[in-house]
């Protein structure tokens, strides 16, 4: 899995221009299998991105800790 930092847009289209270039050569040489694998990788790629672009518009969630009230314990009797 990649795990993308939300001002990584401008790598992954670098990425994707690539992979294109790739998928290009592979159809002329009529490598199959290697044009299904690079269809595979742009989708998670491009599924990558649109995430990033997610978290650049909502930014970060703060997670707060929930607050327990102290108390004391109950005994009982055994």
């Amino acid at each position: 899995m990649l795990s993308i930092n939300p001002k990584m847009p401008a790598r992954l289209n670098e990425l994707e221009e690539d992979l294109t270039a790739r998928r290009k050569r592979a159809i002329e040489e009529d490598w199959r299998g290697e044009v299904e694998g690079l269809d595979l990788t742009l989708t998670f790629l491009r599924g990558k991105r649109e995430q990033a672009r997610r978290f650049e518009r909502t930014g970060p969630v703060t997670l707060d800790v929930p607050v327990v009230p102290h108390h004391k314990p109950k005994l009982t009797g055994g």
